[in-house]
C-alpha cells in the first residue's frame, strides 16, 4: 500500500490525511525523505555552473521540503497524540534527523559553494528579503561549525546527536512522571472549597477510569490549579504541590537531574567549540537582545521596581491568611489559596463568578470576531477536513475577498497522550515558490476543562487569555506573506515571537471586545459592566510577584546556559537553584523541589538561554498596545500597520527594524512598568 506520507497533503484544501497515516509509515518515509534531501544537496554541490543566489542559496532554501513536512506531522503528533510506541520511535528518528542536519551543516563542499554564492552575489541587486536570506544561510553554516577542522566537526556532530536524544528524554520523563501521579479521593469532604465545576470534573475523571464513587485529581493544569486555589484541605494541597514540584527529581526512573546536567554541559561544550564564551552568547547572537548583558539589564530594571512591591504583595496575602487563622508563615502551597481569598475581598471577583460568561465556544467566537474586526478574516468550520483526534476542531480561514488564507486545527482538551500546557504549531509553512502562494496549516493546542454531564466547557479568565495568546501566534502563522518559508510566519527571533501572542491578550481586558462574546452560558446575558471593570481593576493583582517569578525563572535559565566554564562533575542541582534564586526568593525553601528538573521550556522546548523572551516581548507588546489604545483598539489603520510590518513579514528582516516600521520608535520598559502598575 502506498505510504501516505510521500504525498502528505490531500483533497481540494491540501490537508493532512490523518486517518491513512499509521505508526509504521513514519520511519520508512523519513528515511526516504532524508535520501531525497541528500540528493538535492548533491545536485547543488555538483552543479558545474558557478555558484549564484538562485542555483545555490534559493535551491538550498527549498531542499528537504518533504522531510520538513513529514517531520512536522510526526513531532506535532508526538506532542498532542503520543503513545509509548511513538515516543520510542521519536528516540530512533531524532538521531537520524540530527545526523542528517549535522552532515549538511558540516559538508565542506556545500559550504564552499554557499560561501562562493555569498561572496559573488551583488547584494544590492537582491530584494531585501533575499538579502536577509543569504546572510542568514551563510551565517547559519558558520554558526553550525562549517569553519571548524575535521576533528572539531566530528565532536560537534556527536554533541548535536546526543543533545537531541537528551532533550527528548527530558520531555518524556516529565510527561511520564506527571502521568504517574494521581490523587484519589473517597470522601467528598476532601473537596471542600472547590467549585462545583471542579468537583464534577474530578468525578468525571474518576468515572473515566472505572471508579463511580471517587474523585480524581491529577497534575494537568485544569485539575491542579483549581485544587491549589480553592481546596480547604491544607495537607492535600501540600501533597499535590509536592507531587507537581518534584516532577523529574524524585527517586524513580524519570529523574532528570543527570539529564539536565549533561544537557547544560554539552551546550557549553558546543558553544566553546564554535568560539563563544557561553551557550547564552551563542544563542543571543541571533536574538533581539544580542547579549547576556542586555538580558540582565532588562531584569535589573524590572527587579528594582518589582521586588519591594512583591514583598508588599506577599505580606498582604499573609495578612489575609492571619485574618482567617491560617498558617504564619505561609508555605508555597498556601499562597494561591489565600491569594484567591484576598482577590475576592479586594475585587469581589473570582473564577467561578466569571466562568459562566466564558463558555469555550463563545470565547473561540470572540477570538475569531476580534481577528475579523482587526484583520478582516473569516473562520469557517469544516467537517470535511480529517483530524487526528475527535476533539479537534477544523477551520478554513478566508480573507475579506473570500480567498483561502490558511487551515486552522484547534485542540482544546487534556488527555493522557498529550503534553500539558498550551502552544501553537505549524504543520506546513507559507511560501511563494513556483509563482504560487502556498498557504499555511496551523494548529493551536490547549488543555482546558472538558465539558461535564451538566455543563459545557467553561473557561477561567486565565484560560481565555491563554486562548487569545495562542491565537495571536496562529495569526502570525496564518497571515504570513513572505517568499521564503524559512523566513515566514513564526520563523522569527525567539524574543520577538511572543509579541503577537502577548499583544492579543490585551483585548481580553477591553469592554469593547468582551461585549462580542462574554455572554452567560445559561441566560445569554452579556457580562455586566461592573464585572468588566473588576477584571480591569484586578489586572495587576500580584503583578509584582508575577514579574519577580518570571525574572527568577529567566535567571535560572541563564544559570544553566551562561556557563563560561565547564559544569563541575559534582554539580548539585538544588545548590545551583538556591544560589540562582537568592535575589528573587519570596518564600522559604522547600526541600526536595528542583524547578529545573521539569523546566521543559529550557531543556526540551527551544527556550534555552531564551526564557527572558517572555518579559522581553512584554516590553514590546505593552508599547505596541499603548499605540492601539491611542488610536482605538479596533482601529483599522493601526491593525493594518501591525499586519504589514509584523504579522505578514515574519522573519524577513531585523525585528527591531520591523517594530520601528510599525510603531515609529523603539520600545522601552516604561510602557510595561505603567501597564503592570509598577510605575505611574
Amino acid at each position: 500500500m502506498q505510504n501516505p506520507l510521500y504525498a502528505p497533503y490531500a483533497g481540494n484544501l491540501d490537508t493532512i490525511p490523518f486517518k491513512s497515516i499509521k505508526i509504521e509509515h513514519y520511519k520508512p518515509a523519513i528515511v526516504e525523505a532524508i535520501e531525497m534531501a541528500k540528493a538535492e544537496i548533491e545536485k547543488i554541490k555538483n552543479n558545474p555552473v558557478p555558484a549564484s543566489f538562485e542555483n545555490t542559496i534559493a535551491a538550498y532554501e527549498r531542499g528537504g521540503e518533504l522531510l520538513g513536512q513529514i517531520s512536522s506531522i510526526f513531532f506535532n503528533l508526538n506532542s498532542s497524540k503520543t503513545s509509548d510506541e511513538m515516543q520510542q520511535l521519536a528516540q530512533e528518528l531524532s538521531p537520524l534527523l540530527t545526523a542528517y542536519t549535522s552532515k549538511i551543516q558540516l559538508d565542506e563542499a556545500l559550504f564552499i559553494r554557499i560561501k562562493d554564492a555569498y561572496n559573488n552575489t551583488e547584494k544590492s541587486e537582491l530584494d531585501a528579503e533575499s538579502t536577509y536570506l543569504i546572510e542568514k544561510i551563510y551565517k547559519s553554516f558558520v554558526r553550525n561549525g562549517a569553519n571548524l577542522n575535521d576533528s572539531d566537526k566530528s565532536a560537534l556532530k556527536a554533541i548535536s546527536t546526543r543533545l537531541s536524544q537528551l532533550s527528548l528524554m527530558f520531555s518524556e520523563n516529565v510527561l511520564k512522571d506527571s502521568n504517574g501521579y494521581e490523587m484519589w479521593l473517597e470522601n467528598e469532604s476532601d473537596l471542600a472549597g472547590l467549585p462545583n465545576g471542579a468537583k464534577e470534573a474530578a468525578k468525571l475523571m474518576a468515572k473515566g477510569k472505572g471508579e463511580e464513587n471517587k474523585w480524581l485529581v491529577n497534575l494537568d493544569y485544569p485539575s491542579y490549579l483549581p485544587f491549589m486555589k480553592y481546596a480547604e484541605n491544607r495537607s492535600l494541597r501540600e501533597e499535590l504541590f509536592m507531587a507537581f514540584g518534584t516532577r523529574g527529581c524524585k527517586d524513580n526512573d524519570f529523574n532528570n537531574e543527570e539529564t539536565l546536567k549533561e544537557l547544560a554541559k554539552l551546550r557549553h561544550e558546543k558553544s566553546q567549540l564554535l568560539g563563544y564564551k557561553s551557550y547564552a552568547d551563542f544563542i543571543l547572537e541571533e536574538r533581539m537582545a544580542k547579549s547576556p548583558d542586555n538580558v540582565y539589564k532588562l531584569w535589573n530594571e524590572l527587579i528594582e521596581e518589582a521586588f519591594p512591591k512583591a514583598q508588599e504583595e506577599i505580606a498582604e496575602v499573609q495578612a489575609m491568611a492571619d485574618k482567617l487563622n491560617g498558617p504564619n508563615p505561609m508555605q508555597r502551597w498556601d499562597f494561591s489559596y489565600y491569594a484567591e481569598k484576598l482577590k475576592n475581598e479586594k475585587f469581589a471577583l473570582n473564577d467561578e463568578l466569571l466562568k459562566p460568561y466564558f463558555k469555550l465556544e463563545n470565547a473561540i467566537s470572540g477570538a475569531f470576531q476580534t481577528a475579523e474586526k482587526l484583520f478582516h478574516l473569516t473562520f469557517k468550520e469544516r467537517q470535511d477536513i480529517e483530524k487526528y483526534h475527535k476533539d479537534v476542531k477544523t477551520y478554513e480561514v478566508l480573507n475579506s475577498n473570500g480567498d483561502h488564507i490558511a487551515i486552522l486545527y484547534a485542540d482544546f482538551f487534556p488527555r493522557a497522550s498529550k503534553r500539558s500546557g498550551a502552544w501553537m504549531t505549524s504543520y506546513r509553512g507559507q511560501n511563494k515558490y513556483d509563482s504560487k502562494n502556498q498557504r499555511p496549516i496551523t494548529s493551536i493546542v490547549c488543555n482546558f476543562t472538558k465539558p461535564t454531564e451538566s455543563k459545557p466547557s467553561l473557561l477561567t479568565f486565565g484560560e481565555v487569555t491563554t486562548l487569545f495568546h495562542e491565537f495571536g501566534h496562529a495569526l502570525h502563522g496564518m497571515l504570513a506573506n513572505g517568499h521564503y518559508e524559512s523566513l515566514s510566519g513564526t520563523s522569527v527571533f525567539w524574543d520577538f515571537v511572543e509579541l503577537p501572542s502577548q499583544l492579543m491578550e490585551n483585548w481580553c481586558y477591553e469592554p469593547e471586545c468582551l461585549a462580542l462574546f462574554a455572554n452567560h452560558y445559561e441566560t445569554g446575558e452579556t457580562i455586566p459592566q461592573d464585572l468588566v471593570q473588576k477584571i480591569k481593576d484586578s489586572m495587576n493583582f500580584l503583578s509584582a510577584y508575577q514579574t519577580v517569578r518570571q525574572v527568577a525563572l529567566g535567571q535560572l535559565d541563564m544559570v544553566w546556559h551562561n556557563l563560561t566554564a565547564p559544569l563541575a562533575e559534582d554539580a548539585n542541582v538544588y545548590a545551583i537553584e538556591k544560589e540562582s534564586g537568592a535575589k528573587t526568593e519570596l518564600f522559604p525553601e522547600i526541600e526536595g523541589i528542583a524547578t529545573s528538573c521539569a523546566f521543559s521550556h529550557i531543556f526540551s522546548g527551544g527556550y534555552s538561554a531564551g526564557y527572558y523572551s517572555y518579559k522581553w516581548a512584554e516590553v514590546l507588546e505593552a508599547d505596541a498596545f499603548e499605540y492601539f489604545t491611542e488610536n482605538g483598539i479596533f482601529d483599522g489603520e493601526t491593525a493594518q500597520r501591525f499586519s504589514d510590518y509584523i504579522l505578514s513579514k515574519g522573519g524577513s528582516a531585523d525585528p527591531m527594524e520591523l517594530y520601528v516600521g510599525f510603531r515609529g520608535q523603539e520600545p522601552s520598559t516604561a510602557a510595561l512598568l505603567r501597564k503592570s502598575g509598577l510605575k505611574s
